[in-house]
């Protein structure tokens, strides 16, 4: 169980620091509102991907009970899926970030931001599909999972809020941007190995 859950807490945490558009928005919002309307932002985008993992968790427990014969496909796409991500992570090209001036002031614009976000509903299936899916009593392992995404996502997104400005020109260097994507995608391809071995 540890080896399992430690993977899980690795894979979140990576989950929700590395770059989308919600943590993006998250910087943004910091540096030009200040760190109140940003929490405001953290508090629903965090929210709502406690949600989404735990609708993507009940959903796919219904159907790996309905047809058993999945679970290994679905830890083998997730695995794939998710080293794919780390492939593109530490590929990915760098140089000027640029971040839309809207404005995200309540908990409920951080939230639709995250229920759209196509990042927040791959990764939650491939964290379902990985440490949820096969093992003995789901329905906890979902509750702990979900648990474990919405602490990893309130500091991960939180982060990126509360250093936005400070994060945002440092990611400006392309050599550190550079060293930033890579140091996440090893990280999440650590995970990965981490359920297998």
């Amino acid at each position: 169980m540890n080896g399992v859950f430690m993977a899980m807490v690795i894979f979140a945490f990576v989950g929700a620091v590395t770059p989308g558009p919600v943590n993006l928005i998250a910087t943004s919002t910091a540096a030009q509102f200040g760190k109140f309307t940003a929490a405001k932002h953290v508090i629903g985008a965090s929210l709502a991907y406690a949600l989404v993992v735990f609708i993507t968790g009940n959903t796919l427990n219904s159907l790996v009970e309905w047809l058993p014969r999945i679970e290994l496909g679905m830890q083998l796409v997730g695995s794939a899926f998710l080293i794919y991500l780390a492939y593109k992570i530490y590929s990915a090209p760098f140089g000027q970030l640029d971040v839309e001036e809207e404005r995200h002031s309540s908990w409920i614009n951080g939230a639709l931001v995250q229920l759209l976000n196509p990042k927040a509903w791959l990764v939650a299936m491939s964290g379902v599909s990985l440490y949820v899916i096969g093992q003995s009593e789901q329905q906890v392992w979902l509750w702990m999972y979900t648990a474990v995404s919405l602490l990893a996502c309130l500091i991960g997104v939180g982060l990126w809020a509360v250093v936005g400005s400070l994060f945002t020109k440092q990611l400006h260097e392309p050599r550190k941007q550079q060293f930033f994507n890579r140091v996440m995608a090893v990280i999440l391809f650590v995970s990965v190995l981490m359920i297998w071995v």
